[in-house]
């Protein structure tokens, strides 16, 4: 019989179980080299949270800045090949910020890209960043020294329902960029109206929370 199988008859209509929250913390990274990705991952200036070692088995565990997901490696920590994992994605604010951040630590980044038509994978890649700098379109890429392939990809505002009353930002430098999104989009809101906004706090509000939402913006 099936796990899956197993999992549907032990299913419960229990309105709890059914809503509780399943968050995605730890991806497994298959290494050759402990030491080398351990210098490789802090190079990148990731926070170390873990080198623990016990019978035979080390772990080495990472996490990005502002990331609520960490990596993990080690000895006999996953029975994939070294290498063998790709498609690792960081998001960022700011594509070029990102990239120059990590071309500064001695890292071999791609240059930035977008594909032809619209977001990953559709219409092969294109030199730049997308039209207008549009939100899920630009990319770079590199490799830690086994291989193991990272992509970032620059999001601005998120689509409809990817995030749900949670307005936050994970640097200062973040949500620096949003106030200046806020601040252009509120330009031309009070062009369009011919006056000035009095209330310019409550709609700044508004923009920052349907931005991360990926709601109507407000206009």
């Amino acid at each position: 019989m099936s796990t899956t199988a197993i999992a549907r008859e032990q299913a419960t209509d229990d309105a709890r179980v059914r809503e509780v929250d399943m968050k995605l913390e730890v991806i497994p990274i298959p290494v050759s080299d402990v030491d080398r990705a351990k210098a490789f991952y802090g190079g990148l200036g990731w926070r170390l949270d873990v080198d623990a070692g016990h019978g035979g088995v080390r772990l080495v565990q990472f996490t990005p800045p502002g990331s609520g997901c960490s990596i993990h490696f080690g000895t006999n920590a996953t029975p994939s090949a070294p290498g063998s994992v790709q498609g690792l994605y960081l998001i960022v604010a700011d594509i070029r910020v990102a990239r120059d951040h990590l071309v500064k630590r001695g890292v071999e980044v791609s240059e930035v890209f977008h594909y032809a038509a619209g977001p990953a994978p559709f219409g092969g890649a294109v030199r730049g960043p997308a039209p207008d700098r549009g939100t899920y379109g630009s990319y770079a890429t590199f490799s830690d020294p086994d291989g193991n392939g990272w992509l970032l990809q620059e999001v601005t505002a998120r689509f409809p329902g990817r995030v749900a009353g949670d307005t936050r930002y994970p640097s200062a430098y973040n949500l620096a960029q949003a106030l200046r999104r806020a601040e252009e989009a509120h330009i031309q809101h009070e062009k369009r109206t011919g006056r000035r906004d009095a209330n310019w706090p409550d709609w700044y509000a508004a923009y920052l929370e349907a931005e991360q939402a990926g709601t109507e913006l407000p206009s």
